[in-house]
């Protein structure tokens, strides 16, 4: 849908809902369908994320904005929304692109889709770990470019997963889908978090009360907590340093948890044996180093990119919008 139909009337439902909706992210056609079959909806039809200038032109008269991580709503953007905005969904599960205060002080309804999209997320964090220890990117180099002579007894040995020691840095809703996914695997699930889990939530997990324990007891570290002012930088030279020689790390969560620099000398020295990524700070610019390391597996930021989970979470978002609307409450409601 255009940018110049965000004024326009939808369907029957839409009509009834009165709701006026503009979807400020680029989604799949069948996922602005969810909206635009829904709401009076306009959207965002340049191909790239909106300029703050731009998303709140659009805001003018809208009832609720759908945005997501690309899209940064600091105090300053907040502000700045019109008095009509009353709810804010964003396709994500972390908020920290969004001023949380900000949101809060205006009085805006904040909405985001936990839960959705764990499963995907836990399947891409194993592909992570996997295409690291095995060496997917020189592999797929030696075959893509024709450069394959045949298989040898020592033809990039990599590591298995098998059996080894799995720490999560995050046991929350992905963290402990990948767990569940990494017992298949016969490894010992270690992990740290704010608090420690119920048994029932734990199930036989290690608990370590800090960091530089869990680092102590990775062979393969899997991080899954969200971005924020106590875990930016969390993972520096010094937390690095305690992991076993050889260990694999992956980020399945936000990329400004990983000092960069930090590891890629991890990387260069072999301390760290090899990466998974799919976040990366500041993305898409990303690391220079990281572009033409082989031991570094990285991926988009694709985590959650299957059309069920981006199905998934559009339809969180309509019903949550559906029931603010209706002043009934939403689970996934933030603030």
């Amino acid at each position: 849908m255009s940018e110049s139909h965000a004024g326009t009337r939808g369907n029957q439902d839409a009509s009834a809902c009165g709701l006026k909706v503009y979807v400020a992210c680029v989604f799949p056609e069948p996922v602005l369908e969810l909206f635009t079959r829904q709401f009076d909806a306009g959207a965002n039809d340049t191909g790239r994320p909106l300029t703050a200038p731009e998303l709140i032109a659009h805001s003018q008269d809208m009832d609720a904005i759908v945005v997501t991580a690309t899209d940064h709503l600091d105090q300053l953007v907040v502000d700045q929304l019109p008095p009509s905005v009353r709810a804010i969904a964003t396709y994500s599960v972390g908020t920290d692109h969004i001023d949380i205060s900000a949101v809060r002080e205006r009085g805006i309804a904040l909405f985001s889709t936990p839960d959705v999209l764990t499963e995907s997320c836990a399947d891409a964090a194993i592909l992570l770990m996997l295409g690291a220890a095995r060496r997917v990117v020189e592999g797929s180099a030696l075959v893509r470019e024709a450069k394959w002579t045949g298989w040898t007894p020592t033809q990039l040995l990599g590591q298995d997963m098998w059996g080894r020691r799995l720490g999560v840095l995050g046991m929350g809703r992905i963290g402990r889908a990948v767990a569940a996914r990494a017992r298949g695997f016969g490894m010992t699930i270690h992990y740290h978090n704010r608090s420690r889990l119920d048994p029932d939530l734990e199930a036989g997990a290690v608990h370590h009360a800090d960091l530089a324990g869990l680092m102590r007891h990775s062979d393969f570290l899997c991080v899954a907590c969200p971005s924020g002012p106590g875990t930016r930088g969390l993972l520096d030279a010094e937390m690095l340093a305690l992991l076993p020689k050889g260990a694999i790390v992956s980020n399945i969560a936000r990329g400004d948890i990983i000092d960069d620099t930090a590891l890629v000398a991890a990387l260069e020295s072999g301390a760290v044996a090899a990466a998974g990524l799919d976040v990366f700070a500041g993305e898409p610019n990303v690391h220079p180093a990281y572009r033409s390391m082989p031991n570094v597996f990285g991926l988009p930021h694709i985590g959650s990119a299957t059309m069920a989970t981006r199905l998934a979470m559009g339809r969180l978002l309509c019903d949550a919008l559906s029931a603010h609307a209706a002043g009934r409450p939403a689970a996934n409601r933030v603030c």
